[in-house]
């Protein structure tokens, strides 16, 4: 592992993160006036969307001296986040020990052992909110030897996406965006996209997604009504709350791996399951629209898992 050196603090830009292509998903039922599109986050060197305020965090608080060469990064994860503070540890130079729910998949706990990063495993039935609290449980023990970035309080998270994702959007659409639907999770995508979109197009409407119930498979998203709300979480920038079940989100990446060659973990197609009912209601009421979406993984970190076999 390379030594940490805040005197060469690199930039997002430097790390390869981010401009990341948008691509156009066809259906037979939608006409030509009414275009679906989706930012592909696997391109990211990290291989998500979590790239982005992972490492917008990490060198905030470098560059500010909270983060310092003698501390280990503290996190909790459901997986993609961690993996991208595991590769920027070992990139960058620092330890990272995450809390992460037991029931992890077996491609995304290799890929953070693969880095090197420490993991405590938490109770599978508390998801991301038991991971959170072993996290924080750990940094009360010794606060001294943690920085702790908190992914769902850091407004860092959602000013990445800010500075970074909605640009993005609004170069590849032309500006021509009409809406932007996205999950919610951290809420750092949503928030951070919606506000920047919302500002260059006023009229834009902005659909977040959750899942339909607390037990549920959507890795990454979180039922707000039953979990703990982020604190970077702003409700008011939702023109509309789409819910989505497991079993349509999975059924959607199935589809999008035989209809569009593209493979999809179970939040890009809850994503994409969503985008396509907005897309569909405007058809059906005579508008165009230019919808976009993300597609926050890869489903290649979910081929083990048994719902692909299923339908």
């Amino acid at each position: 592992m390379a030594v940490l050196d805040r005197a060469a603090i690199p930039t997002v830009l430097d790390l390869g993160i981010g401009n990341t292509p948008l691509l156009r998903i066809s259906r037979p039922d939608l006409p030509g006036s009414v275009e679906v599109h989706a930012k592909a986050e696997w391109v990211n060197p990290g291989g998500s969307v979590k790239d982005r305020p992972a490492a917008r965090m990490v060198l905030a608080a470098l560059a500010s001296g909270a983060f310092r060469p003698t501390m280990t990064l503290l996190d909790s994860t459901s997986g993609n986040t961690g993996i991208a503070y595991a590769w920027l540890g070992a990139k960058l130079g620092f330890p990272v020990r995450l809390a992460v729910p037991a029931s992890i998949g077996a491609e995304r706990r290799r890929i953070l052992e693969a880095y090197g990063a420490r993991l405590d495993l938490t109770d599978p039935l508390e998801g991301s909110d038991g991971a959170m609290h072993e996290a924080r449980r750990i940094l009360k023990e010794d606060p001294a030897a943690y920085f702790y970035p908190n992914q769902y309080d850091n407004p860092e998270n959602w000013r990445a996406h800010y500075d970074t994702t909605g640009p993005e959007v609004l170069e590849q659409t032309a500006g021509l965006v009409t809406h932007f639907v996205a999950g919610l999770g951290t809420t750092g995508t949503f928030r951070g996209t919606a506000a920047r979109l919302k500002e260059a197009r006023p009229g834009l409407r902005a659909v977040s997604v959750q899942p339909d119930s607390p037990l549920h498979g959507l890795e990454g998203l979180k039922h707000l009504a039953t979990a703990a709300v982020p604190g970077i979480h702003d409700p008011a920038l939702a023109d509309a709350e789409l819910t989505v079940s497991t079993d349509e989100a999975r059924a959607a990446a199935r589809e999008a791996a035989r209809a569009d060659g593209l493979l999809l973990g179970p939040s890009g197609g809850a994503n994409l399951a969503a985008a396509l009912r907005v897309a569909r209601a405007e058809a059906e009421a005579g508008r165009a629209a230019v919808v976009v979406t993300v597609f926050p993984d890869s489903g290649e970190r979910y081929l083990g898992e048994r719902w692909w076999r299923e339908g």
